[in-house]
């Protein structure tokens, strides 16, 4: 549970922390790692592996309700450093900090309950296919895991967050690849979970960091390293997928990427509350500067009066909004060039106030004709943008299923529009991982009914990466066939009952 990357460099690639505020340099946080310090940390994280499975799952409870707590100790000093490092405000960063301890203890609770296992037992006897060995299936962890941090969530998405805390709850020790944007923060809650770890006396080499984008790729292509957990833009994790492809032993890669997350607005919601929807979509589109892959970039809004009033309504807050300072300069400056684009395409209908010092942006509010959007409409602006698309009710089927997948699909309509609410589900549905309904995607709850994923390109996995089925990335199925009960795992013995297990087809509950 080291970071050697502060120290024995055979180079002097320097890891900085930069202000978006200001796009000025503030601090040094360490060097890159270097090819030997990721391979040592790889091998330590697999030398951890065993050890770490071996001492259950009431260990791995108490190990992530002891990260939660040093978090929660060093509440003041992450969220003041997120602050100076992300520009994200501190209610912001209060809220995250808040999720990321939440999801830590909802995981112990998960790993409590034990229904994550699938623990089955088929008893030997007769079957209608001649006599029947024993067997005992349940999932066990896959090995060590690589995540790479996030830039927009650089809490509950990175150093300390749900990849990280799902996968050591499914009981595989983890390399963190910190994200660039906010090495000094990475760092800072790396060390808060690495004396956690001590703390409760967990296996060295647990939990290891690397920094610097060649680390990241030499981290996946290490054989030590057995799955992936990425979230970032579409490229990166082509990027990454291609790395691995390489491999002689192919591993899974579960990539959070990229989506438009389509609203549609039907003329009954227009016409009944056409200003309110409008002031939620304004606040949904520049939380947090835009910078969410949740942000509704595409909002189908009807012809006619309502809409007008509508689009006019939210072209009025648009034009009053500050300008957002972004995460980063590679994000400052891709908004600008894809919203520039998208201006190309669409009419700007409204733009806020003008970009001062720093990493900061216009937002803007663009519209199209819905019959005619193209490829070039669909891209994702990442930022404080969003285009409407106005549409006739003939023409709105068509546009939705030309659009690419995405991790959300709302509709807001009114009650009495059950048929057509059932008809935009339907089409929605296929393009989506979660629908909602006269609400807006960012925001998503951490729980156990929640799903953060999407049809390809918004992710290439049947998997979420929130809530708690996230824990399912990292197992894999084993069964054990005639097996003395001593080679078991303790939910597999007879006598054990404190889990639900499926016995001779039968779910038994714990008593």
């Amino acid at each position: 549970m080291s970071d050697p990357a502060n120290r024995g460099h055979s180079t002097v690639d320097e890891i900085t922390s930069v202000d978006p505020a200001t796009g000025e340099v503030v601090e040094t946080v360490t060097t890159a790692t270097t090819t030997e310090q990721v391979a040592v940390l790889a091998e330590a994280a697999a030398a951890a592996a065993a050890p770490f499975e071996e001492l259950g799952r009431a260990f791995r409870a108490r190990l992530l309700r002891a990260v939660a707590d040093e978090l929660e100790a060093h509440r003041a000093e992450i969220v003041a450093l997120g602050r100076r490092e992300t520009a994200l405000p501190e209610a912001r960063l209060n809220g995250e900090l808040t999720r990321t301890c939440f999801q830590a203890r909802l995981f112990a609770d998960v790993i409590d309950d034990g229904g994550y296992l699938e623990a089955t037992i088929d008893h030997a006897g007769d079957t209608p296919m001649g006599p029947g060995p024993d067997l005992r299936r349940m999932l066990v962890p896959i090995g060590p895991v690589a995540v790479f941090g996030a830039s927009n969530f650089p809490l509950a998405f990175s150093a300390p967050g749900g990849d990280t805390v799902s996968a050591l709850a499914a009981g595989c020790p983890v390399v963190i690849k910190a994200h660039s944007s906010h090495p000094a923060l990475a760092q800072l809650t790396f060390r808060a979970m690495t004396t956690a770890a001590q703390r409760v006396g967990a296996p060295e080499g647990l939990l290891g960091i690397v920094f610097g984008t060649a680390a990241g790729a030499e981290l996946i292509a290490h054989p030590a390293i057995k799955g992936v957990g990425f979230t970032g833009s579409a490229g990166g994790g082509a990027a990454l997928l291609d790395i691995i492809n390489r491999r002689p032993e192919p591993i899974p890669f579960y990539g959070e990427m990229a989506g438009l997350n389509p609203i549609v607005v039907t003329e009954g919601a227009a016409k009944a509350r056409g200003a309110a929807i409008a002031e939620g979509l304004v606040g949904s589109v520049l939380g947090s500067g835009g910078q969410l892959c949740t942000k509704p970039g595409l909002v189908f809004v009807p012809r006619g009066a309502a809409g007008d009033a509508l689009v006019a309504e939210a072209a009025r807050l648009i034009s009053a909004a500050p300008a957002a300072t972004l995460l980063n300069r590679r994000i400052s400056e891709s908004y600008r060039e894809t919203s520039a684009a998208l201006a190309s395409r669409a009419e700007v209908i409204a733009e806020g106030a003008a970009p001062g010092a720093g990493f900061a942006v216009a937002p803007r509010l663009l519209e199209v004709d819905a019959a005619k959007l193209s490829a070039d409409e669909l891209d994702e602006c990442f930022g404080p943008a969003a285009v409407l698309a106005r549409y006739d009710a003939a023409e709105l089927d068509t546009a939705i299923t030309a659009l690419p997948a995405s991790l959300t699909g709302a509709v807001h309509a009114e009650p009495d529009e059950v048929q057509r609410t059932a008809a935009l589900s339907a089409l929605l549905k296929e393009k989506s991982g979660r629908l909602l309904y006269n609400g807006f995607p960012t925001g998503v709850l951490v729980s156990w009914a929640q799903h953060h994923g999407g049809p390809w390109p918004s992710t290439n996995t049947l998997h979420t990466s929130v809530g708690a089925t996230a824990i399912r990335r990292w197992l894999r199925p084993v069964t054990w066939q005639d097996a003395p009960e001593a080679v078991l795992p303790a939910e597999l013995r007879e006598r054990h009952a404190s889990i639900p297990r499926r016995v001779d087809g039968r779910l038994v509950l714990p008593a």
